[in-house]
């Protein structure tokens, strides 16, 4: 009797102390819940996280990379001063493309992409961290097609104009497949005498050496043209900016074609929507010069003003330019005869002289720190 009273004894307090265990876990499974369902409502973030784990990272990549690399996109380069702002003047006039100003931030991303590949050991160690060029090349196509979408307003076509993004015109090719080059090209000369009457800031040029500025022009477009040719004909065309002036209509005729964009009258009068469809930066040198009508005034200033000895020189100092097909014999060399259209924006612009002169003080190009920089003009 004593024996299954002591029995019963034990069993009675293992039961206790199994039920107070089991409430004790209870507790605290509750306690977790409750905490885990607080943290989700206040931070969803955490559950849009678990939601894309469970989809996969690669799907989510692959359908980022699918969306940026099928929207049609413009990509305007050329050395400084040889009429990309005016190209993407024209361009944004069409209301299915926006280009805006220069973003300044998309040849600087590929500038380091390019470091990066050059230098066997940065590429190296790129590589041993995991971090393949196929992950880089999606990084880099993220971030430009985002600068595209984002910049400015949104339209059918994206649209880039950064003189020097043609140095990678192969590289950006291949990672945006639906993607056209416009390649401006200028007498060097007329480029030279603009950078320096103009005192434009340019990596390696000078505000008075005439041949220093032609090695650099040289090779800055050779470095362009041979980007050119590699991505052949159907993708990238070279546009001259003396045909684009002297002959507008056939000239911007012959673009839109090649970009496979309709014909509209508004490509040949972009200046009337300057401050409403298209927006210049008062950062940019050109902004009052494309203010106004397409005209010849800068086609010939460069006359007479290359010194003697130089002009000896030039097939040595730039051999581009000769390739290029310009006259590097003369001194004044004949680009063609002007279009109707030019011709009376010209007569126009000098009847309405005091009005463009004012319009060219209101763009005048300011500098970065001046606060009144952003200020509409009307």
């Amino acid at each position: 009797m004593l024996c299954c009273s002591i029995r019963r004894r034990n069993l009675c307090n293992m039961y206790q102390r199994l039920t107070r265990n089991l409430w004790l876990i209870s507790l605290v499974l509750t306690v977790i819940i409750l905490s885990f369902s607080t943290l989700f409502s206040k931070y969803p973030i955490f559950s849009q996280t678990c939601l894309t784990k469970s989809i996969g990272t690669s799907d989510v990549q692959t359908n980022n990379r699918n969306v940026s690399s099928s929207k049609p996109a413009i990509f305007i380069g050329g050395m400084p001063r040889s009429g990309t702002t005016l190209m993407r003047a024209i361009l944004d006039s069409h209301p299915l493309i926006r280009c805006g100003e220069e973003t300044r931030v998309i040849p600087r991303i590929l500038s380091m992409r390019a470091a990066w590949k050059k230098s066997p050991v940065e590429w190296n160690r790129l590589i041993a961290g995991g971090m393949t060029e196929a992950i880089l090349d999606s990084a880099v196509r993220a971030f430009v097609y985002e600068i595209l979408l984002h910049h400015s307003l949104s339209a059918d076509i994206l649209c880039d104009k950064d003189p020097f993004v043609l140095k990678y015109a192969t590289y950006v090719a291949s990672i945006f497949p639906n993607s056209k080059f416009l390649l401006l090209i200028r007498d060097a000369r007329a480029v030279i005498h603009s950078v320096m009457t103009r005192k434009v800031t340019i990596t390696g040029f000078s505000q008075t050496d005439y041949r220093q500025n032609l090695k650099m022009w040289n090779k800055g477009i050779e470095t362009m043209f041979q980007q050119c040719q590699q991505i052949g004909r159907n993708r990238c065309m070279m546009v001259y900016y003396e045909q684009l002036v002297l002959q507008p209509k056939k000239s911007i005729e012959n673009i839109l074609k090649f970009l496979d964009v309709p014909w509209v009258d508004s490509v040949l009068h972009h200046e009337e929507l300057i401050g409403k469809k298209i927006s210049l930066s008062k950062t940019e040198h050109s902004s009052d010069q494309v203010i106004k009508p397409i005209n010849l005034e800068a086609l010939t200033k460069w006359f007479g003003h290359v010194p003697n000895d130089v002009r000896q020189e030039l097939d040595a100092l730039a051999p581009m330019l000769k390739r290029l097909g310009y006259d590097t014999k003369s001194n004044t060399p004949w680009y063609g005869t002007g279009d109707s259209l030019v011709l009376a924006n010209m007569e126009r612009m000098k009847e309405n002289a005091d009005f463009w002169k004012q319009k060219v003080k209101a763009y005048a190009r300011q500098l970065p720190n001046n606060t009144n920089l952003f200020q509409k003009i009307s």
